[in-house]
């Protein structure tokens, strides 16, 4: 049981590390392009910032086991199939990149307008605004944000066990649920606890040392 219990913990570690990158690029594409279009933003668009709000809250809004299962063709034709660690990415990374967008959204927000408006008055660039005033002064909070997106996709990623995700959560599933062993289930839950205190650890620790 030990080996099955450390190759589903390498598999759901494969599915958060992958999912929150790819769900963070996309997820800070978005939040720039909002920020950028937003009302208050470098260049505002009502019509794009409507599109990119409404497709964030429209994604947002679906609870991610019927996300799952509701994508699992998109899944299969991104990854061949829709069942195991691989396929979980997909929909892991679509429902966590709208969530990503929003709370880096939040995060570029609260820095100073006056810091922004000095950089415009010295003639800098959108681009140089965004990446040399804006992430730079956001970047402790935006570390936390990535923390949380990674700890958020580690319940997700349990749950993709209920589907053949692979992981922890198909181990608890499989083994504690079905076959009534206990004692995998709460090996498998302990784990994960771990793995969110050291998530969580790590995040505040960058967040300190670039603060």
């Amino acid at each position: 049981m030990i080996e099955e219990l450390i190759a589903a913990l390498w598999e759901t570690l494969y599915m958060v590390f992958a999912s929150t990158l790819f769900s963070g690029i996309i997820g800070s594409v978005l939040a720039i392009l909002m920020i950028v279009t937003g009302p208050s933003g470098l260049k505002p668009n009502k019509a794009v910032y409507a599109v990119l709000d409404v497709t964030v809250n429209l994604l947002r809004s679906f609870p991610f086991i019927i996300l799952l299962i509701a994508i699992i063709p998109l899944t299969r034709l991104i990854a061949g199939t829709s069942i195991g660690s691989t396929a979980s990415i997909v929909p892991l990374t679509i429902a966590a990149a709208p969530f990503v967008a929003r709370i880096m959204e939040g995060s570029l927000l609260e820095v100073d307008k006056g810091v922004v408006e000095a950089a415009r008055s010295f003639g800098a660039s959108t681009t140089q605004i965004i990446f040399g005033v804006m992430i730079k002064e956001a970047l402790p909070a935006l570390v936390l944000d990535w923390a949380v997106a990674a700890i958020n996709l580690l319940g997700y990623s349990a749950m993709a066990g209920v589907v053949g995700g692979g992981g922890l959560g198909d181990l608890a599933i499989k083994y504690g649920y079905n076959r009534f062993q206990t004692d995998v289930m709460v090996y498998s839950v302990a784990v994960l606890i771990i793995i969110v205190q050291i998530i969580q650890y790590a995040g505040n620790a960058v967040y300190n040392k670039i603060k």
